[in-house]
C-alpha cells in the first residue's frame, strides 16, 4: 500500500500502501491494557455442560499482539464462496458467505469478524446454528461438536449499509467504501470484516470464489480470472471471479461501477486485466502498457510471478491511496505513474504471495514494495538506488530515525519509516553482501515462502544463510534502534 501524505515525496511518489494454511492461535488472547477479550458472548461454560465446553472454545482473536481482536482461533479457512449483490441506489449490500475450514481444535463456539449488518441465518454444515453478536464478533454456536482435525462449513445470510472503517491514524477510510455508481473496496489492515464475515488477519489466508450481482449496466471486479461471460436478468448483471492461490483476507475486493476494460497478455504471456472509471479513461493504455511491462520485468528479479493474472483498477474515489489487491492493484481516485504501478505490482510477490503473520512485520511489504521504486527508477534511467538511499539517509530531520521500523505500531501502522527506512535496510544489506548474494536471496525469499507466511527473523536467518556472514548487527541498527545508523 501506499499512503497519500507520501504523495508529495520526491522520488516515486510513494503512496500508500508456517505456510500455506497457517492455522489461526489455539492461545488465549488479551486486547489492550492486558484486558482479557472474553466478553458476554465467549463466557466460558459450565462444567457438564455437554457440548458447550470452554476448553472447545475458539479464541476471539488470532494472537496477534498489534491487533488482538483481529481473525479468530481454533479453525483454519480453506476456502471462501462470496455470493453478492450489491445495489448502488440504496447502499444495500445482500449477501451468503461460505466458508469451508478445518479445525485445529475440538470446536463447540467460534467467531467470525464481521462489522455491522444484520444476520438472518447461520449454518453449519447442513443444520441451523445460533449465534450472537459482540461488538466486531459473530459468535456462532456449532449444532454440535466439531472435533479437532475435521472439515467443516459454515454459510452465514447477511444484508444492510455496509459501514467502513473511518479516519484510521494515518490511513483514513478503508474496507467497503460506496461511491455513487458502486464501490470502491480496499481493505487493508482490517476491512475485509465490513463487507464479509471472515477470519480477518493475514495469517490465514485462503482461496476464493466471488459470485457478483449489480444494476445491468454497471461492472463488478474482484481477485483472480473471470469465469465465462456475465450473465443478465431482471435489469441485474452477475459477474463470476476466481481466485485460486490463496489469498489474505485484506487483499479480496469487489470494486463496482462504470468501467471501461482492457484485456490481454503481457509480452511474457501473462494475462493482464485494466480498468479505469470513465473519469480516467485517458488512463487505461498507459496503465494497461506500464503494469505488463512492470510485471514481466520483476519476474526477472523477483522470480516467476507467482499469480495468474496481473492488472489494475482506477476508480474515481478519491482515497489519496494505492491498494495491492491480489492480481489487481486498486489506485483511489488518481492516474498513478509508473513508480507507483512498480510499488503495487511488487506488492504482488511481496505482501500478496509472502504474508505476514505479524502486522508488527510489515516492513516486509512495504520496505520490499518500496525498494522496488529504487530498483524500477533505476532501471528505467532515473535516480539510482545507491542516490535515492543516499538522499534518504541526509535527511536528517525525519521522525523515521526514532522510530525504528521492525515494529510497526498499531496507531501509525503506515508510517514513513516502515516504507523508506525499510527500503533502506534493504540497500544497506545489498551494500553489505554484495548484488549477486542479494538478489538471489530475494528470488530465494520470494520462491521459498510461496503462498505463505514469513516474519523478520526468518528473513534474516535466510539472509545469513545466502551471505555466509553475520547481519545481526546490520538489522539491529537499521530495524530495531530508535537512532539513525553510522554508515560503514
Amino acid at each position: 500500500m501506499m499512503a497519500a501524505r507520501r504523495l508529495t515525496t520526491t522520488f516515486a511518489a510513494l503512496v500508500l500502501i508456517s505456510l500455506i494454511g497457517c492455522a489461526p492461535s489455539e492461545g488465549a488472547v488479551t486486547g489492550p491494557g492486558g484486558r482479557s477479550t472474553s466478553a458476554p458472548g465467549h463466557a466460558a461454560a459450565s462444567p457438564g455442560s455437554g457440548v458447550d465446553r470452554s476448553d472447545a472454545v475458539g479464541a476471539p482473536g488470532i494472537g496477534d499482539p498489534t491487533f488482538p481482536l483481529d481473525g479468530n482461533g481454533g479453525y483454519d479457512v480453506g476456502h471462501y464462496t462470496l455470493k453478492l449483490s450489491y445495489d448502488p441506489a440504496s447502499r444495500m449490500l445482500a449477501g451468503s458467505t461460505s466458508i469451508q475450514a478445518k479445525a485445529v481444535q475440538d470446536l463447540s463456539r467460534f467467531d467470525l469478524d464481521l462489522h455491522g449488518f444484520t444476520v438472518s441465518r447461520v449454518t453449519v454444515g447442513n443444520s441451523d446454528a445460533t449465534f450472537t453478536r459482540d461488538g466486531d464478533e459473530l459468535v456462532v454456536t456449532a449444532p454440535k461438536m466439531i472435533a479437532k482435525d475435521a472439515p467443516f462449513t459454515v454459510t452465514v445470510d447477511y444484508s444492510g449499509v455496509p459501514d467502513p472503517v473511518r479516519n484510521s491514524s494515518n490511513l483514513g477510510s478503508y474496507g467497503f467504501i460506496p461511491t455513487p455508481d458502486g464501490a470502491f473496496v480496499t481493505a487493508e489492515p482490517d476491512g475485509a470484516k465490513t463487507w464479509f464475515p471472515s477470519n480477518d488477519h493475514p495469517a490465514d489466508k485462503a482461496t476464493y470464489d466471488f459470485e457478483i450481482t449489480v444494476p445491468t449496466g454497471l461492472t463488478a471486479i474482484a481477485n483472480g480470472e473471470q469465469v465465462g461471460e456475465p450473465t443478465t436478468s431482471g435489469g441485474k448483471t452477475t459477474f463470476v471471479w476466481r481466485e485460486k492461490h490463496p489469498m489474505a483476507s485484506y487483499l479480496a475486493t469487489m470494486t463496482t461501477g462504470k468501467f471501461d476494460v482492457r484485456t490481454g497478455t503481457s509480452p511474457g504471456g501473462i494475462p493482464v486485466y485494466a480498468a479505469t472509471d470513465p473519469k480516467y479513461r485517458n488512463t487505461l493504455d498507459l496503465l494497461y502498457t506500464k503494469t505488463a511491462q512492470i510485471t514481466d520485468y520483476w519476474t526477472t528479479v523477483f522470480g516467476p510471478y507467482p499469480f495468474s493474472s496481473t492488472g489494475g483498477v482506477v476508480d474515481d474515489y478519491e482515497a489519496g491511496y494505492a491498494l495491492e489487491n491480489q492480481t489487481k492493484p486498486i489506485y483511489g481516485g488518481f492516474a498513478p505513474d509508473s513508480g507507483i504501478i512498480a510499488h503495487e505490482l511488487a506488492h504482488q510477490w511481496f505482501g500478496d504471495s509472502l504474508s505476514i503473520k505479524r502486522w508488527q512485520d510489515l516492513w516486509l511489504n512495504e520496505g520490499f514494495a518500496s525498494y522496488a521504486e529504487w530498483l524500477w527508477s533505476e532501471h528505467s534511467g532515473g535516480s539510482t538506488a545507491d542516490q535515492m538511499f543516499r538522499t534518504s539517509y541526509a535527511d536528517t530531520a525525519n521522525a523515521m530515525w526514532s522510530y525504528p521500523p521492525g515494529k510497526a505500531q498499531r496507531d501509525d501502522l503506515f508510517n514513513d519509516s516502515v516504507y523508506t527506512r525499510g527500503a533502506m535496510t534493504l540497500h544497506a544489506l545489498r551494500k553489505e553482501i554484495g548484488d549477486d548474494a542479494f538478489f538471489a536471496l530475494i528470488k530465494k525469499w520470494a520462491a521459498t515462502y510461496k503462498y505463505g507466511n514469513v516474519t523478520t527473523d526468518e528473513f534474516i536467518a535466510m539472509a545469513e544463510k545466502t551471505s555466509g556472514k553475520k547481519l545481526g548487527p546490520l538489522f539491529d541498527a537499521w530495524l530495531f534502534q530508535p537512532t539513525r545508523p553510522a554508515l560503514g
